[in-house]
C-alpha cells in the first residue's frame, strides 16, 4: 500500500472501511493515536467549560455535567 493510501486510510473512514480485511490489518498505527474512543474511554472523560461572568449572579457558578 502506498504512503498516500496509508495516510488516506488514517484520515478517511469510508476509504478505510473499503479496504480488504488484510489491508486494514496491515495498516501501521496512526501516529496521532486512536481515531475513536471506546465507550469506556468516552465515559471516563471529565471536564467542563468555564465562563467568565461579570455579574454577581450565581447562574454560571455551578459546573454542569453532561450525561
Amino acid at each position: 500500500m502506498s504512503r498516500i493510501d496509508i495516510i488516506r486510510a488514517w484520515k478517511d473512514e469510508a476509504f478505510r472501511l473499503s479496504l480488504s480485511e488484510a489491508d486494514r490489518a496491515s495498516l501501521p498505527a496512526n501516529p496521532a493515536g486512536p481515531v475513536e474512543l471506546t465507550e469506556a474511554e468516552a465515559a471516563a472523560v471529565e471536564g467542563g467549560l468555564s465562563a467568565a461572568c461579570c455579574c454577581s449572579c450565581t447562574c454560571h457558578s455551578s459546573q454542569v455535567r453532561m450525561a
